[in-house]
């Protein structure tokens, strides 16, 4: 009986100090855990130290503001240069005279005409956003460059 008694004795002897560890603990992590989330949301000491190296957003080009349609020279180098320049699917290239004999010959009205809705392999308008006056100056940038 003495056994038994002894096993009881240690029983609650092994509840009253976890009673009292808990008592200890608990009130230490309540605190801890306040003091993290004003970290979190308060401390702008941590918020700096762990924010990224850079910050990188994609965001749409704005437009540059239209003062007027574009040059001839401006619109061929930028949209008509690439295919022009190297005679890539079949483009005549810009100092080739001989390709552009015939084209030339049937006049400014045809190759606006040709540049406007496309023509084999170009895309109507050079595959851009052009306003019929810049269709103009670069069919007649090209027409006295081919010349």
């Amino acid at each position: 009986m003495a056994e038994k008694h002894s096993s009881t004795r240690i029983m609650w002897a092994v509840i009253g100090i976890a009673v009292a560890l808990i008592a200890v603990i608990y009130p230490l992590t309540v605190k801890n855990s306040t003091s993290a989330a004003d970290a979190v949301g308060g401390n702008d000491e941590a918020d700096v130290r762990i924010q990224p190296v850079a910050k990188f957003e994609l965001a749409k080009a704005e437009a540059a503001a239209a003062s007027g349609p574009r040059d001839g020279a401006t619109i061929y180098n930028s949209v008509c240069g690439a295919c022009h320049n190297t005679g890539a699917a079949g483009a005549p290239k810009i100092d080739d005279k001989a390709a552009w004999a015939p084209r030339l010959a049937t006049g400014k009205a045809a190759l606006i005409n040709s540049v406007t809705n496309g023509k084999n392999a170009m895309p109507a308008k050079g595959g851009a956003t052009l306003s019929d006056e810049e269709i103009k100056n670069v069919v007649e940038y090209v027409m006295g460059k081919a010349k």
